[in-house]
């Protein structure tokens, strides 16, 4: 397993543009340029709210995959060691969901005790969804199986069925539902800690280019104070589920933006 403090390791970007495992509607695919666009827009600078410049010396950016036409996720999970191995801290740019899986085989291999923050309207513990095991909404039911994560703390949840519930009490999952947040204190973490941020987490008046819009969910202002809450040493994370062909006027691309700044500010301060 590898023990590498985060502080020696550069954060960079990865965009897996996959959404074939999407049950509602396609188009994540294409959000990875869309949000490095964003990002390196000059109508907002490179700084983060806990006071880092996000320069070119800050960071690096590996592109995007180019995914095979079969066997899509041992590319992601080859390419994503591959960083780890390399000292490099990935923060991946979906797609759909269902990239989570492969992303978190690769650090589950190389980090003992990783506990995973999941932002979601969603729970993703579906054993299967339409016939399909590796739906989008089934990635945390096949990371928890494998063993790939100590702890999973899901953060904003509010479509909880009966199916899933039950899922979540199998694989001993910590939901924190839209309901009771604030949930500050349950971010505070010791070890490695994963952070996956779906995007339609946030309420649709916020992030209005998802495929599955569910009203009642976080704003920005939400979001972003829960992930300055998290302790415990950041050691990669994705962003998915923004569907740019939902987008109104680039509003979700930078909301997606915001959140990227402040998942890489929080991996550089530590």
């Amino acid at each position: 397993m590898r023990n590498v403090p985060i502080k020696a390791c550069k954060p960079t970007l990865l965009g897996i543009p996959f959404d074939t495992n999407s049950s509602y509607l396609r188009g994540s695919a294409g959000a990875p340029p869309l949000i490095r666009e964003a990002f390196r827009c000059d109508s907002s600078n490179s700084s983060t709210e806990s006071g880092i410049e996000l320069g070119s010396e800050s960071l690096l950016d590996a592109g995007d995959l180019e995914l095979p036409a079969n066997g899509e996720f041992e590319a992601v999970e080859s390419a994503v060691g591959e960083l780890l191995d390399r000292g490099q801290t990935p923060v991946c740019l979906g797609g759909d969901h269902s990239i989570t899986y492969p992303i978190v085989r690769a650090f589950g291999k190389r980090f003992a005790d990783l506990a995973i923050i999941h932002f979601d309207a969603h729970t993703d513990l579906y054993d299967e969804f339409e016939g399909n095991r590796y739906s989008h909404a089934c990635p945390f039911a096949r990371i928890m199986e494998e063993g790939l994560a100590k702890r999973l703390i899901q953060v904003g949840i509010r479509t909880m069925n009966s199916h899933q519930r039950k899922q979540a009490a199998r694989f001993g999952v910590e939901v924190v539902e839209m309901r009771e947040l604030p949930a500050l204190e349950r971010l505070k973490l010791a070890g490695p800690v994963y952070v996956s941020f779906d995007i339609d987490v946030l309420d649709p008046a916020f992030a209005p280019g998802i495929s599955h819009r569910e009203p009642g969910g976080m704003s920005v202002r939400e979001a972003v104070a829960h992930l300055h809450a998290i302790t415990g040493e950041l050691v990669g994370a994705d962003i998915v589920e923004f569907n740019p062909k939902q987008d109104v006027s680039q509003l979700t691309a930078m909301v997606c933006a915001k959140i990227l700044k402040e998942i890489l500010g929080k991996m550089i301060v530590g």
